[in-house]
C-alpha cells in the first residue's frame, strides 16, 4: 500500500511540475491580454469544474 500511494504522490508531483513549467514558459507562445474578466474566469474556473463534477458523481449515486 505505501508503494502505491509514494507512486501516486510522485505521479502528482511530476505532472505538477510539467503544468508549472509549461505555464511558466507559455507566455511566449500564447499573448493573452490581462483583464479583469480574464482573471475572474480563471479563478472560478477549477472551481466551477469541480463542482460539475461533484454534482455529476453526487446523482449517479
Amino acid at each position: 500500500m505505501i508503494k502505491s500511494q509514494a507512486a501516486f504522490i510522485l505521479k502528482i508531483l511530476l505532472s505538477s511540475a510539467i503544468i508549472s513549467i509549461l505555464i511558466k514558459y507559455s507566455d511566449r507562445l500564447v499573448s493573452i491580454a490581462p483583464t479583469a474578466s480574464l482573471a475572474l474566469i480563471i479563478v472560478f474556473l477549477p472551481t466551477t469544474i469541480v463542482a460539475l463534477i461533484l454534482s455529476w458523481q453526487y446523482s449517479k449515486q
